[in-house]
């Protein structure tokens, strides 16, 4: 008997409106947690709540998903109500310029520090000058002075007395001072020297020689006495400047007194500043605003700036960072560099923040695959994982291309929880090639493509399509909408009890449907503009599958829709240029001959089949064997190809129809061409289940509805896949109208009936089959085959005899 056909109401899964609960999205609550992935929102949950090295996260998901957008969204809320970070900073290492120190500061304060330092530079640029060029300074200074000179002078005058008792005065030059012999207070003239006698002049050298010892000593004291004059002027230099900034830097420190980094900063300022305080005052030789260098004086002040590079005052909660262009620099920060005068240069107040240093106590999203791309960026990722704090090595450094002097700013420890998101590849590559994955990404958090449909997940999709209206600002959907966009997603997800998780493309369906609506007039999103949104959709990109159904019915590509042929059955395929698939039915022909090849794939023989493809045609071949073989030895050699076919075939969803084609032909008992076949098929001749079913069952109604439609054309499908199926309304109303049909199978003697009228008839305890069965005929033609056989090689082998 054939298959019983399938009722319309099998062919979709409709949603009822009313079942819905409301009219329209507008009563809707917010969306508030990640629907439809209940595993990967436990692992999100264990990731984010494990403090342990090494629990990042993995998320896998194929693209569109709402891999990223969800995973972002749910670590959002949970961030909400966490601790929000310090702030970031970078100051001057007063001791080695070259390794700038680390500064964190509750949130908000950093930038209070830097406005406070701020104020107090520019109080000393003003004040301190002013104090200096004060009456009050200048008599403390020139009565200094006026000491030290009266007494270098008192000194001095002493040793010139001491000396002109011995006829030498002291003499000062370019070069010093330099003791001379002299006359009645002048010194002596070289040729009055040389009128000396050897005695008088050797009296002279010793007598000279002993008191420039004295001299010396004398000298000594002098310097000394300006040595010390000196450090007494910077002494008082420095009471001035810590009585003038002292108040200030107190107050500074009062209000960071609850954190002993930030004082300690602060007690390196004062004492920077006292040590250097001759930078204040104008006209000083050690000062960098004299008019040589105009320019320098701001730079040398800016060793007291406060460098902020995460500044979390406006922050609530703690960060979440999506870094679409994950570079090296973007992730770990950067060290900028200026060119002056043709030199490169640069300082702690060109330290960047990267990315790390931004979501630090707190998440960070990485796009895998745009990760991976970027040179150096895996494995710094991998460094400050494994370091488990950020340090920043200029890109040359990492490179080993930098051999300049430069910057080695403090590391910043690490309290961030990365969240890399990709597709399943790039996970098992990364798994299978990289020894330090497995110890960095503890946690896999998969994206389901598809979902339960119930009433609480049809619900929940309600949700779903209102936060996309809110984020959008479209017009609201009623309930018919919702319900047409979800009988979509099953389509999407090929299940009648599945709804997909493709939540990137309901996004587009739903923005689309608006666009519709609005352009109408309406008030509201119905659900004959979710409708006109899909049919726009596939307008714009079947051109191809328009073309190839011109084809057909012009006759280019042939393919019958009534009549019967032996050997010959329409396969359905499914072809996807891009994002959009469509079905198409193929001519599929046998023929078979006497011989020993057995099963000829001429697709693999023009090395056009893949290599499930040729397992299915193997697989043939093994049910032959297998049914028909075990009493009779097979004895042919068939061929199957699928007609006007020149590109690669792959998969092995028409094993079914070319194991009818090859049985039909060679029981020579045609088939009927009205009715197309898909699925697979194994050894024991049970049908398996394919993919694709929709597009494939509509591609062959296409055909037939533009060749006309009789009344009796259909589709032979797996049973398997009878919950797979979701289809349009056009194709469910011909079915209702009986002007197409659809026969779920199980096995390939199910679909012999319907497919030659021919009952298949069953195995009898002797080995043979019912006579006028399908079996019967088929084991019958087999054994002529083999006659045939047998008897050309008699013929043969009697024309070799060579004559008596």
């Amino acid at each position: 008997m054939p298959p019983d056909e399938l009722s319309p109401q099998a062919l979709t899964h409709t949603c009822d409106p009313a079942s819905l609960g409301f009219e329209t999205t507008a009563e809707l609550p917010d969306l508030t947690n990640v629907i439809g992935q209940p595993r990967a929102l436990r692992a999100l949950e264990l990731g984010s709540e494990v403090t342990s090295p090494g629990y990042n996260i993995f998320i896998l998901g194929t693209p569109g998903s709402g891999r990223t957008t969800l995973t972002q969204e749910y670590l959002q809320r949970k961030a909400a109500g966490e601790a929000t970070p310090d702030d970031l900073c970078y100051v001057v290492n007063f001791d080695n310029p070259l390794a700038p120190r680390a500064l964190t500061l509750p949130a908000g304060r950093g930038a209070h520090l830097r406005a406070r330092l701020q104020e107090m530079v520019r109080y000393c640029t003003q004040e301190v000058p002013r104090t200096f060029e004060s009456e009050e300074y200048v008599k403390h200074r020139d009565q200094l002075l006026a000491e030290v000179k009266g007494k270098q002078e008192a000194e001095f005058q002493q040793l010139q007395g001491r000396v002109q008792r011995y006829n030498f005065v002291i003499v000062r030059t370019a070069y010093g001072f330099v003791l001379a012999p002299a006359v009645k207070g002048q010194p002596l003239k070289p040729e009055d020297l040389e009128k000396l006698s050897p005695e008088q002049k050797q009296k002279l050298g010793d007598l000279q020689a002993q008191l420039e010892v004295e001299v010396d000593m004398a000298l000594n004291r002098i310097r000394a006495m300006e040595k010390e004059a000196s450090q007494k002027l910077s002494e008082l230099n420095q009471r001035t400047v810590s009585f003038l900034i002292s108040p200030l830097l107190e107050a500074i420190k009062n209000e960071f007194q609850d954190i002993a980094p930030a004082l300690a900063y602060l007690d390196a300022v004062q004492k920077d500043i006292t040590a250097n305080v001759s930078q204040f005052i104008p006209g000083s030789p050690e000062s960098a605003r004299s008019a040589e260098s105009p320019t320098s004086a701001a730079e040398w002040l800016q060793r007291y700036t406060v460098n902020l590079i995460v500044d979390n005052a406006n922050l609530k909660g703690a960060p979440v960072i999506l870094e679409s262009q994950p570079s090296y620099q973007n992730l770990i920060g950067r060290i900028e560099h200026e060119f002056f005068m043709g030199a490169s240069r640069t300082d702690f107040t060109m330290i960047r923040a990267g990315a790390f240093h931004r979501a630090n106590g707190g998440y960070l999203i990485l796009p895998a695959r745009d990760l991976l791309v970027n040179p150096y960026a895996w494995e710094g990722l991998k460094r400050v994982l494994r370091d488990r704090n950020i340090r920043i090595i200029e890109l040359g450094a990492q490179a080993g291309a930098l051999s300049a002097a430069t910057l080695e700013p403090e590391p910043i420890p690490l309290n961030t929880k990365v969240v890399m998101v990709g597709t399943p590849m790039i996970y098992y590559l990364l798994r299978a090639n990289d020894e330090d994955f497995a110890k960095l990404f503890k946690v896999r958090a998969e994206f389901a493509s598809i979902m339960e449909r119930n009433p609480e997940t049809e619900q929940e999709y309600s949700l779903f399509v209102k936060s996309v209206v809110d984020e959008n600002g479209l017009l609201p959907f009623d309930r018919g909408a919702v319900a047409r966009i979800i009988e979509y997603s099953s389509r999407l997800a090929e299940d009648q009890f599945k709804l997909s998780t493709r939540f990137g493309k309901i996004a587009d369906l739903v923005c689309e449907a608006a666009y519709w609506a609005r352009k109408s007039g309406q008030p509201v999103v119905n659900a004959q503009a979710v409708q006109q949104a899909i049919e726009d959709n596939i307008y714009r990109s079947n051109l191809l599958d328009e073309r190839i159904q011109e084809m057909i019915v012009q006759g280019v590509l042939k393919i019958d829709v009534d009549g019967q042929r032996v050997g010959q059955i329409n396969a359905m395929s499914v072809l996807s240029p891009g994002d959009y698939a469509f079905g198409r039915p193929t001519r599929l022909t046998a023929s078979v001959s006497p011989g020993r090849k057995g099963v000829v794939d001429i697709e693999q023989q023009a090395k056009l089949g893949g290599p499930i493809h040729t397992k299915g045609v193997l697989i043939i071949d093994g049910f032959l064997r297998g049914r028909y073989g075990r009493a009779h030895p097979l004895s042919l050699t068939a061929s199957l190809t699928f007609e006007q076919s020149y590109e690669e075939i792959e998969g092995d969803s028409a094993s079914a129809a070319e194991l009818y084609a090859l049985l039909s032909a060679i029981a020579q008992i045609p088939l009927r061409q009205d009715v197309a076949i898909t699925g697979s098929v194994n050894q024991h001749g049970e049908v398996q289940a394919i993919g694709g079913v929709n597009e494939k069952i509509e591609g062959f109604f296409a055909v037939c509805k533009a060749k006309g439609l009789t009344g009796k054309q259909g589709v032979i499908i797996p049973q398997s896949n009878t919950r797979n199926l979701m289809l349009k309304d056009g194709l469910v109303q011909a079915v209702a109208e009986k002007q197409f049909h659809i026969w779920p199978i199980s096995t390939i003697d199910e679909g012999v009936t319907l497919l030659t009228g021919y009952a298949p008839g069953e195995l009898q305890p002797d080995g043979s089959y019912p006579e006028a069965s399908f079996n019967h005929a088929i084991l019958s033609q087999l054994v002529a085959l083999d006659q045939a056989l047998e008897a050309g090689r008699d013929t043969q082998g009697k024309e070799d005899q060579p004559e008596p």
